[in-house]
């Protein structure tokens, strides 16, 4: 799926130096909005932080699973960050919410908002589901910023949703359904963004992981 110079396609093991590259150069960038793994409890697993490698193939069983749909970033042809779409639910639901980061070095030039509409507008029109939430920290103002460009409701608060940069926080819960979407996200925000002239607002988020 492409606009413009954004592309957005399915993560692969070969990715991995490119990906590796940018975690890396954008760690302080990134850290405060990354998921951890809490502290094991008395009675329960000790978990680890994948690998590369093992990240991928969880992402592909999930895929196969119909669970999730993992895709990396593009812009110019160079690897910028990560989008997925996880916890798809199908029967009287037919929902998932979407997480993603990108590189500092492209925020502010609309790469964001154009991957999540086009990560949508593939949910709704192809995959076939109802609803996407995405859910933010409230202290992400940047974060916040692409879901309101791309007119998500607020629908509230989940406290403690998540463990992120080390300890449990509140998420606020952005939401849309197809039905408010009858011409495709990528085509309103296209709209808002030729009334609105060049993209000129705060920088796009380092990081959502929801």
């Amino acid at each position: 799926m492409a606009e413009g110079d954004v592309l957005l396609r399915p993560i692969k093991l070969r990715d991995q130096r490119a990906w590796r590259e940018v975690n890396r150069r954008n760690r302080e960038w990134l850290r405060p909005w990354e998921a951890t793994i809490p502290p094991p409890t008395p009675s329960g697993p000790i978990a680890h932080r994948p690998t590369y490698r093992q990240m991928v193939r969880h992402l592909r069983s999930e895929a196969n699973a119909g669970r999730m749909l993992p895709f990396v970033i593009e812009y110019k042809g160079r690897l910028v960050g990560q989008l997925t779409v996880a916890g798809i639910t199908w029967g009287s639901m037919c929902s998932g919410h979407v997480g993603y980061w990108v590189d500092e070095a492209v925020a502010g030039r609309g790469v964001m908002p154009t991957a999540v509409a086009l990560a949508v507008d593939h949910c709704f029109r192809t995959v076939g589901l109802h609803r996407i939430e995405v859910c933010i920290r409230p202290e992400n103002g940047p974060s916040r910023r692409v879901v309101e460009k791309l007119g998500f409701r607020e629908e509230g608060i989940r406290p403690r949703y998540l463990h992120i940069d080390g300890a449990w926080r509140d998420h606020l819960i952005f939401a849309l359904t197809a039905e408010e979407v009858p011409d495709g996200l990528l085509s309103r925000w296209q709209r808002a963004h030729s009334r609105n002239g060049s993209e000129n607002s705060p920088r796009d988020t380092p990081r959502n992981p929801a």
